[in-house]
């Protein structure tokens, strides 16, 4: 028996089920596993992952690891990533790096069949999303892996998910959701001193193109740092890889959506360097088993849908999502909704309330329940690279009609686009010499 059985057979515990062993102490199928990031987002999941063996941690600056290992302080130190993976013995690993590291590690991973646990946003390439996805798929029931949207453990994803489904709103037509941060910067930040010791400043580029060190890629408190980074073509994907992924989660968890058959997008004038503030994309998606086919938008830094009702400001609402139905809306944010039925026949008649039997359960701890299917990888988690991966698939594709200027044609099957010769270019990253996202 191998240790990947052991602790599967541990947890089972004479043919309990396996998430009864998960969150004890002194258990002993604890997993082994990698923290990569270890400031920043990490933070939030030092409490949670102390009840396993944090046997290896992570960062590229070296003065970050004082922290992890006041936690951790059996973990061995690395501050390259793909050493860290093929540390022996590991069972999981869980990223909290810059954006741009994302699908590198949890491919990597992946292809050394670990759990993996990334921060959104799982990509920042149409391509990456495909290759993560593509890869995980074939290991699905036997890895388990979630996306970094906590968010969605809120019980309002569940009580929207039901009002949808249930036809609150009549037949749906269209659903959009909208972020307002607006942090705007002209270009790259400009060279500016040497990187502080300790920092390795090529390991932090990683596989996106050269840059030269500035100190207001640092600036910024844990959880906020990102804000100084993310926003940059090379980096990130700017809003949708921020609050969008959130915000999206709760419409795509209502729509069971795959991918689009097209895009397009418009927005303030390009900047090569700088992912726009302002910008609106809408995506035509199929129908379903229990729905037609629907419109699906995303807008961000001032755009904004249109209110279905002049006494209504939707700008008060400063990440929501909205469901047009054939009997009205629903308006959300992440903690509450609204119903506004609209219309003479829009009575209501027609919506039965769930019964309390078939009210969905609680998601309960996010993390956790990615460490239980780690035991168990036959159970489900809520955002795993399938349903995460596509989701940032279809926003990652309104960027790239954004840049080309045209409508997109779409084929999700293949990941080919029509419409723009340029599009097909755009949807992948140029790697700089000596990485790849396949090691």
């Amino acid at each position: 028996m191998d240790r990947r059985q052991f602790i599967v057979g541990a947890a089972a515990l004479a043919g309990m089920p396996e998430v009864v062993a998960a969150g004890q102490s002194g258990r002993a199928d604890k997993l082994n596993i990698a923290l990569i990031g270890v400031w920043g987002r990490a933070f939030a999941f030092y409490d949670v992952l102390a009840t396993e063996n944090v046997v290896a941690v992570c960062d590229v600056y070296e003065d970050r690891f004082a922290d992890a290992l006041k936690r951790f302080p059996q973990a061995k130190t690395y501050i390259d990533w793909r050493k860290c993976l093929d540390h022996k013995g590991l069972d999981a690993v869980v990223i909290c790096t810059p954006d741009h590291h994302h699908a590198l590690i949890a491919n990597w991973a992946l292809n050394r069949n670990l759990h993996v646990y990334c921060e959104k946003p799982l990509a920042i390439s149409v391509e990456e999303a495909r290759v993560v996805r593509a890869n995980w798929l074939r290991k699905k029931g036997k890895l388990a892996t979630q996306v970094g949207m906590q968010r969605h453990a809120y019980p309002n994803f569940n009580r929207v998910r039901e009002l949808i489904r249930d036809g609150a709103v009549g037949d749906l037509r269209s659903a959009c959701a909208w972020g307002n941060r607006q942090i705007r910067r002209p270009a790259y930040p400009a060279a500016q001193g040497q990187p502080p010791a300790g920092l390795h400043w090529d390991l932090w580029l990683g596989a996106a193109p050269d840059h030269p060190y500035s100190p207001s890629y640092l600036e910024g408190g844990p959880g906020m740092n990102c804000l100084s980074w993310n926003m940059y073509w090379d980096f990130g994907a700017g809003q949708i890889g921020d609050m969008g992924s959130h915000t999206m989660d709760l419409l795509w968890n209502a729509v069971d959506a795959k991918l689009p058959t097209s895009a397009q997008a418009k927005g303030e004038k390009f900047n090569p360097d700088v992912t726009p503030v302002e910008c609106e994309s809408h995506f035509d998606h199929p129908a379903n088993s229990w729905r037609g086919p629907i419109d699906v938008s995303w807008y961000q830094g001032g755009a904004m849908p249109e209110s279905p009702s002049s006494w209504l400001d939707l700008r008060r609402i400063d990440h929501g999502a909205m469901f047009e139905g054939t009997r009205g809306y629903l308006i959300s944010d992440f903690g509450g909704r609204i119903i506004l039925p609209l219309g003479d026949s829009a009575d209501m008649s027609y919506y039965k309330p769930r019964v309390k039997e078939a009210i969905l359960p609680n998601l309960g701890d996010f993390t956790k329940q990615w460490l239980d299917a780690c035991r168990n990888p036959s159970l489900k988690t809520a955002c795993d690279f399938e349903y995460s991966g596509n989701m940032i698939e279809q926003l990652l594709l309104g960027l790239v009609a954004y840049r080309a200027g045209a409508k997109l044609t779409y084929d999700g099957a293949t990941g080919a686009v029509t419409g723009s010769p340029e599009a097909a270019q755009l949807l992948k990253r140029t790697y700089r010499k000596g990485w790849t996202i396949n090691g």
